[in-house]
């Protein structure tokens, strides 16, 4: 995937190809619906060797009063790395059938605990069956492996700490919604709009509609630049409830910016906040 600055964080179909089995090496099929079949969908086929990785039931901390989306904990983190099949050290391919946007939270939480080296598959499922590549229907049981998470805090920002952050120079907020959502126009929360200084960057355009797949970088590029994000700042993402905010983020990540954060509680929590000030 040549000019992107991170292109380490993209796995093509043909690397996978190459690599599928290898020691070391995880696919984990992140494909998720809002019904829950996604679990289902995996039992009917799925790359051979991928383990079923359900993001809202396991990379999210429970949380029966809310619907704000929080981060796993280390616990639940740990006993979901042990299921997956990935231990320390090794390296995890991504993949669902939502242009990234599952794999992109699967790929943000792994990194929050420490796990750097895993990678989302260019383009999904579809990009893996273009050329009618083998499926698999076996249930697929890995050895438990060790994971050892080593949190890292800066990767996570709460409302509160968002909220101190308004009249910073050094850090510039990042909407990942529609256009409509950012400006108000659309949304089911109490208030509509968007956080006072945030710039709008939906994750939807980072991906060509149809194929799912990354667009180019330069492409990318020019998405950044007219949004007129700063490379010199913290960059802090948000979308309606995190999966969106982690997408942005993984992009960011692909072109090279390091400082960047997610905060998950996203609109679903400020948009019904009447304590937090709110822009149109």
């Amino acid at each position: 995937m040549s000019g992107y600055p991170r292109s380490e964080l993209i796995a093509t179909p043909e690397w996978l190809a190459e690599n599928l089995g290898r020691p070391g090496f995880q696919v984990l099929d992140a494909r998720w619906r809002p019904d829950g079949t996604g679990r289902r969908a995996y039992a009917s086929s799925h790359i051979p060797g991928a383990t079923y990785l359900d993001w809202r039931a396991d990379l999210v901390e429970p949380d029966d009063e809310s619907d704000v989306v929080q981060v796993a904990g280390p616990k639940r983190l740990t006993a979901t790395a042990a299921r997956l099949g990935i231990g320390n050290g090794m390296v995890g391919i991504l993949y669902d059938d939502t242009a990234a946007t599952f794999a992109a939270w699967a790929w943000w939480t792994f990194r929050v605990y420490g796990l750097q080296s895993t990678r989302i598959l260019n383009g999904g499922m579809d990009a893996w069956l273009a050329p009618a590549r083998p499926m698999s229907r076996a249930q697929e049981l890995r050895p438990p492996t060790l994971f050892t998470p080593q949190f890292q805090a800066r990767l996570l920002v709460t409302a509160s700490e968002v909220r101190e952050m308004l009249d910073s120079r050094a850090i510039q907020v990042l909407d990942a919604r529609t256009e409509s959502e950012y400006l108000g126009y659309a949304g089911t929360t109490r208030r509509l709009g968007h956080i006072p200084g945030a710039v709008n960057v939906p994750a939807a355009a980072t991906t060509e509609p149809g194929t799912g797949c990354f667009r180019q970088a330069e492409e990318l590029w020019a998405l950044v630049r007219g949004a007129g994000i700063d490379p010199r700042r913290r960059l802090v993402c948000y979308d309606s409830s995190g999966p969106g905010a982690a997408k942005l983020a993984f992009i960011l990540c692909l072109l090279g910016h390091e400082d960047v954060a997610v905060y998950s509680g996203g609109w679903v929590e400020w948009g019904d906040r009447l304590d937090l000030p709110v822009a149109r």
